[in-house]
């Protein structure tokens, strides 16, 4: 597989609602850059839904299909999750996750019928947030002095670089998203301020 300098996301949250004899799915489909994320988002959703008898999800992040995960929250193993994971990946998708959650309407739907309602709920979701292309990006660590700041704000406008963080004093830091495709020319113009100190981030696992 090629490395990509793209990948595949949605735009911005998405809700569906699918029905089964009685029993309610009820489908959020987010965008998310961190498992951080998904678990603020999951939390927010058994609060809001504290009644509800399950609350299945799968998420993927990153692109090199390790970093994933599925839960049958109670439902009979893998009539949930991974149906839910299926409609992320048949789309191509990552840096999502999708949480279904059911209120249960007394009948008992069969391992067949929990697959087919939790896929249904997670791709009715899917379809009605827009799907965009990302650059896949490069986190770097720019530590510099105020004066320089103009200069090295300019080039991260011009390389659309996103900037995860700030610190803005008399000595400056910025964390910056590069993507992939212009990072040889970035690090380049970088490098010409020479008092720009440059270090690829260590994120913590």
């Amino acid at each position: 597989m090629t490395e990509q300098d793209y990948y595949q996301t949605i735009e911005k949250p998405g809700f569906a609602e699918f029905k089964d004899r009685g029993s309610r799915f009820l489908a959020y489909a987010f965008p998310l850059n961190a498992v951080e994320d998904f678990k603020q988002q999951l939390q927010g959703l058994k609060k809001e839904h504290p009644k509800a008898v399950h609350h299945c999800f799968a998420y993927r992040i990153g692109l090199d299909g390790n970093q994933f995960r599925v839960s049958d929250d109670g439902e009979p193993s893998g009539s949930a999750g991974r149906p839910i994971l299926g409609q992320i990946d048949s789309k191509e998708l990552t840096n999502l996750g999708i949480v279904v959650v059911r209120y249960f309407g007394g009948t008992l739907l069969g391992v067949p019928g929990l697959i087919n309602a939790y896929k249904s709920a997670a791709s009715m979701a899917l379809q009605l947030v827009p799907v965009i292309q990302k650059p896949v990006e490069v986190l770097y660590d720019l530590q510099f002095d105020y004066t320089r700041m103009n200069e090295v704000m300019m080039l991260v406008k011009q390389y659309n670089c996103s900037v995860l963080l700030q610190e803005i004093q008399l000595f400056c830091h910025l964390r910056i998203g590069v993507p992939k495709a212009r990072l040889e020319d970035i690090l380049y113009k970088l490098k010409d301020l020479h008092t720009v100190e440059i270090t690829k981030t260590k994120l913590s696992p």
